[in-house]
């Protein structure tokens, strides 16, 4: 890390493997729809929303509902080693988007969800906002409380033809004396005196939570170009969706018209020298607009000085790269995502090679620089050959800012701290077991209760561990209060703590 101070220092967490969900039986290979595209912690933290290549959002809900409602025993039980934990179970799927076509243009457009992010939630609702490469949609999934009746079995003295009656039936020629109910008499006593299986009565079976989806709006046509961010606004009444070369700003009431606030498309289209890599509104002032872009660039935006935000930016740049340069220098220099802490005073971002901590009252350079793939440096020609060099990750922090996250190759996670200890971070992954018992891939099959806990001693991995270019965690998101993040291998997601 860089030596400018930012303030105080956090010490390194120790990170284990808590939960996985969805993960793959030995030797199986998942399908490329199955492989998750998008991942996002609701405001609580009781919800976590999944997107996939196959359009469909996978939600879970927290198993204790955000409170720790275990027994004295249990807390006694519990150490250090196995310290209490958030735990996640299925709540409901939908399928939200569909493979188009787009006539005009002779171009298909897939069903993979880009984005997902959650909304406001009056009335106890859930909200959220979900969005492929052209179109965004609202979803309402309203949770409901579901009573299944237990059918009452009829007595074997019940004359099948006359079993359907409603509240009384005609029993067959029995020596035992008929009651006004329907029942023969030796099972009347049984019920009278409790003796009669509990399965037999009529009644409620089981009270179980279900989930209902509705797409409330749609918000089309107002891209030419693949979105690749979606931000909600603090005023929870608007948003934010940007493509490559656009930022369009919606009213969640109106779907059928927008307002660009920034275009960088030129004339002539030769002339382009970037484009628009990703945008996130500020936590607390619902007027301020932070994008990055494929030349190193974050510009910060107050929408209240001009209806165009394009020439009325403030640049946070890194002064440092002004150096030499080289083929694969702006390559490398793209940023992939920025996250804002919870204050909104700073700004994380993550690019090829860095992530990079920007404190908004000073610009001219990050406060602070954590090398991820700096042991790639040599190889950047290979990686422009297979295309590696182009991949895209995520980043993520801690709602008090102290500590980051990103993803890398091998299916690895790299975690950082501010203003303490090593630069190089702390190293977590998950090592295939092909003794565990076989488990369908798709996180979708969650929904037939495929999942397992994990309590490991440790995930730590050696920072030398082997590059496998094919394994690339790219998304990734930090509980917005606890030390939590779940990240996505594959087709898998995978819980860790500290």
């Amino acid at each position: 890390m860089t030596p400018t101070a930012v303030g105080s220092g956090a010490p390194p967490l120790e990170w284990k493997l808590s939960q996985v969900l969805g993960e793959p039986s030995p030797g199986e290979e998942a399908r490329d729809d199955d492989v998750v595209s998008a991942i996002e912690f609701d405001k609580t933290g009781d919800h976590l929303a999944v997107g996939d290549r196959g359009g469909r959002v996978v939600i879970f809900k927290r198993k204790d509902g955000g409170k720790d409602h275990r027994f004295r025993s249990q807390l006694e039980r519990s150490d250090s080693d196995l310290a209490w934990h958030p735990e996640y179970r299925y709540m409901t799927e939908f399928q939200s988007h569909e493979p188009e076509f787009d006539y005009l243009k002779s171009l298909e457009i897939e069903e993979k969800i880009n984005k997902v992010k959650w909304c406001p939630m009056p009335n106890g609702s859930l909200f959220m906002l979900s969005t492929n490469d052209r179109t965004i949609k609202l979803w309402k999934v309203k949770e409901r409380r579901m009573k299944k009746v237990r059918e009452k079995d009829l007595s074997p003295y019940i004359s099948p033809e006359n079993a359907l009656l409603a509240e009384r039936s005609y029993l067959s020629d029995q020596e035992n004396i008929n009651f006004d109910d329907g029942y023969h008499a030796e099972r009347t006593e049984k019920i009278a005196q409790q003796e009669l299986p509990l399965h037999e009565l009529p009644g409620i079976a089981d009270n179980s939570d279900d989930a209902l989806a509705r797409c409330r709006k749609i918000y089309a046509h107002a891209h030419d170009f693949n979105i690749n961010s979606v931000s909600n606004n603090s005023d929870g009444e608007t948003f934010v969706s940007a493509d490559d070369l656009r930022i369009n700003l919606w009213n969640m009431e109106i779907s059928g018209q927008c307002f660009n606030i920034i275009d960088i498309k030129p004339t002539n289209m030769e002339d382009l020298t970037e484009v628009i890599t990703s945008a996130q509104f500020h936590p607390v002032h619902c007027n301020l607009l932070a994008y990055s872009s494929s030349r190193g660039f974050i510009r910060l935006v107050d929408m209240r000085q001009s209806a165009l935000c394009d020439h009325s930016a403030r640049i946070l740049q890194d002064g440092e790269q002004r150096g030499s340069k080289s083929f694969f220098t702006e390559i490398i220099a793209s940023i992939s995502d920025i996250k804002f802490a919870a204050d909104g005073r700073y700004l994380m971002s993550r690019d090829y090679l860095n992530l990079k901590l920007w404190d908004l009252h000073m610009g001219s350079k990050p406060v602070a620089t954590f090398k991820v793939h700096d042991h790639l440096c040599p190889r950047l020609s290979d990686l422009y050959d297979n295309d590696s060099i182009f991949d895209k990750f995520d980043c993520c922090l801690t709602g008090d800012g102290l500590h980051f996250a990103t993803g890398s190759y091998s299916y690895l996670l790299r975690i950082f701290s501010r203003g303490f200890g090593s630069a190089e971070g702390v190293t977590v992954g998950s090592r295939k077991n092909p003794s565990r018992r076989a488990r369908r891939s798709s996180i979708a099959s969650l929904a037939r209760g495929f999942y397992r806990l994990a309590h490991e001693n440790s995930s730590s991995v050696a920072n030398d561990t082997p590059c496998d270019l094919k394994q690339k965690l790219l998304r990734l998101a930090w509980h917005p209060t606890d030390n939590l993040i779940a990240c996505a291998a594959g087709s898998s997601l995978f819980m860790y703590h500290a």
